[in-house]
């Protein structure tokens, strides 16, 4: 059964924006883990636009579940990642220009930088986990640079402009979720997944972990936090 990892990152987007204290993305992690989340992952940006190393440093050390630091290849985030020694990492794509990660990590473009990262997270004990699109060429390259896990894009599913669109786009992610199983991977997937579309992808065979962010921190400002959590933990789960 696929489980829920909470991002927390626009609960500090909506703290950065008044410059404040509140709300604290640390507490809402926990609130996430009493109500049903077995992960929480943050992304700590290089331009540090919400996510702060103290945000991380203290997840680290407070929350009882894991956590999953996404991040680009960026050399400063990279230090605070052995600082702090996560349970995972997942490396992503990132622009200073983009609102939000805009696609999957080009593996193939940049094998050998990311193969050399990953070599340096396991000899921390880190694992590994890869941001790609549902493309087989993507996936192949994550498993040979050394990755344990890819997490699937999921944007083109949930953005899709109609039932038809999203059907074609949810098989386009069902044949790369069983490639992925093929060829050794670990299986996760994230982005634009909400209350409507989430339970499809968390029925495909062997998904282990969905990582979702933005609809649960929308829907927790209607229901609050704990609620928003269960709701989508139930929906994983049914």
């Amino acid at each position: 059964m696929a489980k829920l990892g909470v991002n927390v990152d626009h609960v500090a987007t909506i703290r950065q924006a008044r410059g404040i204290n509140e709300p604290d993305p640390i507490y809402a992690a926990l609130i996430a883990e009493e109500a049903g989340a077995s992960c929480i992952t943050v992304h700590l940006r290089e331009d540090r636009r919400h996510i702060q190393d103290r945000d991380v440093i203290l997840l680290n050390q407070i929350i009882k579940t894991k956590l999953n630091l996404e991040m680009g290849l960026f050399e400063n985030v990279l230090e605070i990642a052995l600082k702090v020694k996560p349970y995972s990492v997942c490396i992503v794509p990132e622009r200073r220009e983009e609102l939000t990660t805009e696609g999957g990590l080009d593996v193939v473009k940049f094998f050998n930088s990311i193969e050399d990262y990953i070599k340096i997270f396991h000899k921390n004990n880190i694992v590994v986990s890869l941001f790609v699109d549902p493309d087989l060429d993507q996936i192949k390259a994550s498993r040979d640079a050394g990755a344990d896990y890819v997490e699937l894009h999921t944007g083109r599913y949930a953005d899709a402009e109609n039932e038809e669109v999203e059907m074609q786009e949810f098989q386009i992610l069902k044949k790369a979720a069983q490639y992925t199983l093929n060829i050794g991977l670990g299986l996760n997937a994230g982005h634009g997944l909400n209350y409507r579309n989430v339970t499809p992808v968390a029925k495909l065979p062997n998904m282990n972990e969905l990582n979702i962010g933005h609809s649960i921190v929308a829907r927790a400002v209607i229901v609050g936090f704990k609620e928003a959590v269960k709701e989508m933990v139930r929906l994983i789960n049914c």
